[in-house]
């Protein structure tokens, strides 16, 4: 499974979230927004966070990043006492078994060291070209339509 991390969710806000689960928030300052994780599951919740947060259901991913599935994530975020760095998704991409991999193998997927600013940092408009720039790619190589001769 992937998580989509530079898309947002237009329709839902996180006090509207909190506020269909039956989440009091009390901490106004713990804004975050609500990204589009990908298609499959829609309506399924996952925090992708840095790993001073470790609950019951928390999965390292590494020693830096965890994903937390659980409602009990967004009433410790709400609560002001979640991760330092955090990023709500709804849905999820999937493959089928063996599919990612024959993908990567294709070349249809371009791999990158993730890191904290990148996963987590703000400027979405930006996060695609920042990947790219750390594999020493930029955007303008990729072109849409194909040349003549």
């Amino acid at each position: 499974m992937g998580l989509v991390v530079n898309r947002l969710m237009d329709s839902l806000s996180f006090d509207e979230l909190l506020e269909q689960l039956d989440i009091t928030d009390s901490n106004a300052e713990n804004e975050i927004r609500v990204h589009f994780g990908g298609p499959v599951e829609s309506s399924r919740g996952f925090v992708l966070h840095s790993s001073d947060y470790h609950r019951d259901g928390t999965l390292s991913v590494d020693e830096t990043v965890a994903l937390t599935a659980t409602v009990d994530i967004l009433r410790s975020i709400a609560g002001g006492h979640g991760p330092d760095q955090s990023l709500l998704a709804l849905g999820y991409a999937g493959w089928g078994p063996g599919q990612l991999d024959q993908e990567i193998q294709a070349n249809a997927w371009l791999s990158v060291q993730a890191d904290p600013e990148l996963v987590f940092g703000g400027d979405l408009d930006t996060k695609w070209d920042r990947a790219l720039a750390k594999l020493g790619v930029g955007s303008a190589m990729f072109l849409g339509d194909a040349g003549h001769a």
